[in-house]
């Protein structure tokens, strides 16, 4: 398995634009930014380099231009991501993460009814069926 580099804010922006418009130059990740953040083109170059030098990005030259590709798939990245954020502050399961948002409001009714629906198919997945659904009662 693929040690997975440590990526900042920052550089996950630039890695987004990397997966959505695979490949891409420097001045394309800059146009696809404007607007979203204010850097210079040179702030871009420099998160590009940094990632490269990370392994998370590659590039080939193109005349005077540089092409840049991931080379790290975007669910790995959040699945390493995810698992940090919870190892780091919840320790490890999801159960208190969820009972957090629960708490404070900050799932609405739609969001509830997806998790159920998420939690359904992992069930299902386990083939444990109907029995010990999320709201819903057993027959």
């Amino acid at each position: 398995m693929k040690t997975m580099p440590a990526i900042s804010e920052a550089e996950w922006q630039v890695m987004t634009v990397l997966w959505d418009h695979n490949p891409a130059t420097a001045g394309e990740i800059v146009g696809v930014l404007h607007g979203r953040v204010d850097w210079k083109p040179t702030t871009v170059k420099t998160l590009l380099g940094r990632l490269v030098k990370k392994g998370a990005v590659a590039f080939s030259q193109r005349g005077r231009e540089y092409v840049y590709r991931p080379q790290l798939e975007r669910e790995e990245c959040i699945r390493a991501a995810s698992s940090s954020f919870l190892g780091r502050l919840f320790g490890g399961s999801l159960v208190p993460m969820v009972a957090q948002l629960v708490d404070t409001g900050a799932l609405s009714s739609k969001d509830i009814r997806d998790l159920r629906q998420v939690l359904d198919r992992g069930a299902d997945r386990l083939g444990r069926g109907n029995r010990g659904r999320v709201g819903k009662k057993s027959k």
